[in-house]
């Protein structure tokens, strides 16, 4: 089983495109797209079962130069 999560981005000014080439290199995740208002990416991806979900979002996203903040939303039930 997974967790769903969504990681919103803010990037350094000007970098937004080239950020999520990096992250779209990775392939982490299941959905990017670049967003209006406070964040310029989000992220749905799903984390796998017994990973700890902090620890992943730091090494696995948070590496990529040009990301200068994140927010991490968990999910519980889909409906």
């Amino acid at each position: 089983m997974t967790t769903c999560v969504f990681v919103q981005l803010r990037c350094k000014p000007g970098t937004t495109y080239r950020v999520a080439e990096a992250l779209v290199q990775k392939e982490l995740h299941s959905e990017l797209y670049s967003t209006s208002g406070d964040w310029d990416l989000m992220m749905k991806l799903y984390i796998p079962a017994g990973q700890d979900i902090g620890k992943f979002v730091n090494e696995e996203l948070l590496d990529v130069d040009g990301i200068e903040r994140s927010l991490t939303t968990l999910t519980f039930k889909v409906f």
